[in-house]
């Protein structure tokens, strides 16, 4: 059992002092060999201890199906009266269908697990007295951790330091805005809203930088203590819903047809016991107890194949929502264009180049430590100017609603100054005065418009336009807040330019032939944005902004959705909402952003998508999340790296689907025919032990269908579930099974008159061939004859086909109940198969003429939950 942190309950009315001492360290943080040993004492920082999925666990979970229990419940039954063979062989069987299920399961794990490490997210620490980078499960009691935007808080800790902090625990406390927090002393009886000096695990910063001495990690956390009380699980996914919707199908049928068999046989006076397994055996064949495994292992080799591509999948059973996606929201830096943003100009306030302007622009960026961000990079790398003799004196960082930086320096000679750097209306709100020359004249409404006007020139033309802004004569030191942003004098303007990517407009061609609208949600201009667009190719159908979004309601914005692809000068709160109104409309949403402002959208769609370099909960919220940039790009995200992962999840949805396709049908109609046939016949139509064996021999090939080559129509346009269309299929399927099972039925009972171990031979093994052949044409819409089945499945379904007709000329034939065929009867029964396939063939031509939607199912309508 873990340590628990020496500090007192109530810690947050400790000063920080004290608290320093109680945990033996300093404001320097640990050293690295007393934090390892603090990691062996108090364990991971993680809300419980990750259970490792071993293989005895995995193996052991095979038989969690109540049905495999019943039907190991019942060869011990068997066992006990003495039918040692018939226990023996289902017992058998029996497990080698869970090591089957067991070995695929574990690879996939296994493989999905290796991927899944190589996204974690870290925490910045002092340690050894220098800033380290450690993995966020690292972090123990006694260490100080630095925050800035953007950062997730990795545990509960104390304030040691802060600059304007501002920090989201909605998580905890379901306060709507970001709360301020301060290095101070709260009282004890503080609830957990109220203690502005402290942080806590799983909220994250909004706007600020801090540093923090953790008390609490792990299960000791707020979070911890409330973690069992909370419903942690993410929202399903609409292929989650449409495989538990599936399962209640299939289930209400095997228990009706269980039911009515058992108690028919019962009522017949055959064996209780014969007539309980062959039920059991019923409910096993008619049940697709593969269907996890199947979807473990397509959803598994899905993303080792995305991982190739430079995607790593963070929740696998996102990877079908990525095929049924159809509409891809995203913002426009670093997806449409470079993403390395460059300067273009730093101009004074009568729009001529300015040396001073770029001055004061360089101060603001090299002195500011709150959140990284391209642009101010973009200064840095334009040049350096002679900056001798000034020092930064205070900061007031970045936030969302100011939209402006400031930083307080001190000149060799003079009181402090403040610089002010932002977006051109928020500076110019805090303005008074504006510098033409060496004159200041006050900022009239004529001098406005002139700004506007350059504004709108520069947008039109693609730039990105910061305004910056002097206030001079600063009362004395003091901690600056926003509350000393007055009374500014406007100095100039920083032209940004990303330029637009090469090749995007192709990328955005594909997408669109794939069925996938793009739309493009931007805290740019509205000039700026339509100039990207247009530049890109992209066509404009609507735009919204900002100040339009907040005067439409709900209602309204639904409609506007649907039609509009470019919303500009959004706030991340809009970005939500957005998102929301278009999942109304019944599409499939995706969303990819990397900052903090894009945490909310990535977190309410159905696929959200980051990369590597972003902030911290923005990658904590996403599916996916981008490894490396499209090669053919300079930097960026990259559309067409998103275009190889819609396809790869669209062909990992169709080939889960193909079994769910064979499982309702071959198998349907096999198990139903067995049913009837139990009431007609004065002996069961198979043994139960035959009706395992037949259901293990058709899973073989089954487990082969991750790796099955997938026909290009499954690609081209977008795919959910339709629980209608599946049930159309099992009982179009499934009957014409049925209608072959029962002519085999006839042929071997009227036209040979065999004895019982002849039956059961000759109906196993037309059963077997007619499931495993059938696979070939029911897999695609397309003709069984132009569409290639993948060489795993070939492999498999022709070493069962042999098994199955070597098998009664073995001497595993006594043990099963099986006799030897005579060639003729094997003629027969190959030419009912052959029959059965090409009907399988026409029939499906046919079912694909009147039920078109087919599982492409292009409809957007959400299964219900």
């Amino acid at each position: 059992m873990s340590a628990r942190s020496p500090v007192p309950d109530q810690y947050w009315s400790e000063p920080p002092s004290r608290l320093l001492a109680t945990l033996n360290t300093t404001s320097g943080g640990l050293s690295s060999v007393e934090a390892r040993q603090r990691l062996e004492a108090y364990g991971p920082n993680t809300l419980e201890a990750k259970k490792k999925a071993t293989a005895l666990r995995l193996f052991l979970n095979q038989f969690r199906s109540p049905i495999v229990l019943i039907l190991l419940f019942a060869t011990g039954a068997s066992a006990v009266l003495a039918d040692w063979a018939d226990a023996l062989i289902i017992l058998t069987i029996v497990l080698g269908s869970a090591l089957l299920s067991f070995v695929q399961e574990y690879s996939a794990n296994s493989a999905a697990e290796r991927l899944r490490a190589e996204v974690t997210i870290k925490a910045t620490v002092l340690r050894d007295g220098q800033v380290q980078q450690v993995p966020a499960e690292e972090i123990v009691p006694g260490d100080v951790v630095q925050l800035s935007a953007g950062n997730l808080v990795p545990a509960d800790g104390v304030l040691l330091e802060a600059r304007d902090l501002y920090v989201n625990q909605a998580v905890l406390t379901g306060e709507t805005f970001p709360v301020e927090k301060r290095p101070d002393t709260v009282p004890a009886s503080a609830g957990l809203a109220e203690r502005t000096n402290c942080v806590w695990m799983g909220t994250n910063v909004r706007s600020g930088t801090a540093r923090v001495l953790i008390v609490h990690t792990g299960a000791a956390t707020a979070l911890g203590q409330i973690a069992n009380k909370l419903t942690l699980r993410p929202p399903e996914t609409e292929f989650e819903r449409g495989v538990r919707h599936l399962g209640y199908l299939l289930t209400e049928v095997m228990f009706v047809l269980v039911l009515v068999v058992f108690a028919a046989n019962v009522f017949f006076k055959r064996p209780v016991l014969d007539s309980l397994l062959f039920s059991i055996a019923l409910a096993v064949g008619l049940t697709p107890q593969l269907l996890p495994a199947i979807i473990n292992v397509n959803l598994s080799k899905g993303s080792q194949a995305m991982a190739k591509a430079g995607v790593i999948v963070r929740r696998l059973s996102s990877i079908e929502n990525f095929g049924s996606m159809d509409v891809l929201c995203t913002d426009k830096t670093g997806t449409l264009t470079e993403g390395v943003v460059r300067l273009d100009g730093a101009l004074d306030a009568s729009g001529q180049p300015s040396d001073a302007v770029f001055r004061w622009a360089y101060l603001n960026a090299s002195f500011q430590t709150g959140l990284a961000n391209p642009l101010d990079e973009a200064i840095l790398a334009h040049g350096r100017p002679d900056i001798a003799g000034v020092v930064k004196v205070d900061e007031v960082p970045y936030d969302f609603v100011r939209k402006r930086l400031s930083v307080v320096v001190a000149q060799p000679s003079g009181p402090p100054c403040i610089i002010v750097k932002g977006a051109l209306d928020n500076v110019l709100a805090a303005c008074s005065w504006v510098q033409e020359g060496d004159e200041l004249t006050p900022l009239d409404d004529a001098r406005r418009a002139e700004i506007e006007r350059r504004l709108a020139d520069w947008s039109e033309r693609g730039y990105r336009v910061l305004g910056l802004a002097v206030g001079e004569g600063l009362s004395e030191p003091h901690p600056y807040t926003r509350d000393d942003e007055r009374e500014l004098t406007f100095v100039g303007y920083l032209l940004f330019f990303d330029p637009p990517k090469p090749g995007v407009a192709e990328t955005i061609a594909d997408l669109e032939a794939l069925g996938i609208k793009l739309k493009i949600i931007t805290g740019d201009n509205q000039l700026v944005a339509l100039h990207t667009a247009h530049a890109v190719g992209l066509e404009v159908t609507g735009v919204l902004t900002s100040s339009q979004l907040d005067n439409l309601p709900d209602e309204a914005l639904w409609q506007a959705v649907e039609t509009t692809n470019l919303f500009t000068e959004v706030d991340p709160n809009q970005k939500e909402r957005i998102i929301l109104a278009v999942k109304k409309r019944g599409h499939i949403v995706g969303y990819m952003g990397d900052g903090i402002n894009d945490a909310p959208a990535l977190h309410t769609a159905d696929v959200g998508i980051s990369v590597d370099t972003a902030v911290d909960v923005a990658k904590e919220a996403a599916d996916f999340v981008l490894l490396k940039h499209d090669p053919s790009a300079a930097s960026g995200q990259s559309l067409a790296v998103l275009h190889q992962g819609i396809i790869q999840g669209r062909m990992t949805f169709a080939n889960t689907l193909k079994y769910v396709f064979m499982a309702t049908s071959a198998n349907f109609g096999n198990m139903f025919s067995m049913a009837g046939a139990s009431l007609l016949l004065p002996f069961l139509p198979m043994l139960p032990k035959q009706i395992l064996l037949i259901n293990f021999l058709t899973d073989l090939p089954e487990m082969t269908i991750a790796t099955d080559n997938v026909d290009d129509a499954w690609v081209q346009r977008p795919h959910s579930w339709d629980i209608g269309f599946i049930r159309r299929f099992m009982l179009v399927f499934g009957p014409l099974s049925s209608a072959f099972d029962y002519l085999t039925f006839g042929f071997l009972f009227w036209t040979l008159h065999p004895g019982q171990e002849l039956f059961h031979t000759g109906w196993f093994v037309e059963s077997v061939l007619s499931a495993a052949l059938v696979v070939f044409a029911l897999r695609t819409k397309s003709s069984l004859a132009r569409s290639r089945p993948g060489r795993g499945l070939l492999v498999a379904t022709g070493s069962v086909v042999l098994a199955v007709l070597i098998l009664p000329y073995t001497p595993l034939a006594d043990p099963f109940g099986l006799r030897a065929l005579q060639p003729l009867q094997l003629l027969a029964i190959a030419a009912i198969v052959a029959a059965y396939v090409g009907s399988a063939e026409l029939v499906k031509r046919w079912f694909y003429r009147h039920f078109s939607a087919h599982p492409l199912l292009t409809r957007r309508q959400r299964v219900p939950g």
